[in-house]
């Protein structure tokens, strides 16, 4: 005797993790990422954690030209590691000129020294 779920809807999955097939002949390939990013190392990961962060306190301070450029890099930055897993050298350069401009700002944040020592650190120094 069938239930009343299969009487009136036919059949009901609810959630589904991984990777699954119903039928014949079907061919299932499942790749899962921890992170979401491939190729993504510890030291990248710091960064961008420190620079969501600095992002976050960059948006409640006054907007100067170096602030807005620092804010372009850091969008720039977090984009690129959450796409490609860390960051192209000349990008940290330009990282840590933005920084360095904005050091009146950045220099009373401790997201701002976050993002320098880790960038010091991604570029050996």
């Amino acid at each position: 005797m069938a239930t009343a779920d299969e009487r009136n809807r036919g059949i009901h999955i609810g959630e589904v993790h991984g990777a699954f097939a119903i039928g014949d002949h079907n061919t299932v390939t499942h790749n899962e990422h921890t992170t979401g990013r491939p190729g993504a190392d510890p030291a990248h990961e710091e960064l961008l954690t420190a620079v969501r962060q600095l992002r976050e306190d960059l948006a409640r301070v006054v907007e100067t030209p170096q602030v807005t450029l620092l804010s372009a890099e850091l969008t720039d930055a977090q984009e690129e590691i959450e796409t490609t897993g860390s960051t192209a050298p000349g990008r940290l350069d330009r990282l840590r000129t933005a920084l360095a401009d904005a050091g009146t700002v950045t220099g009373m944040l401790a997201s701002g020294a976050a993002v320098g020592q880790a960038v010091a650190a991604l570029l050996g120094g």
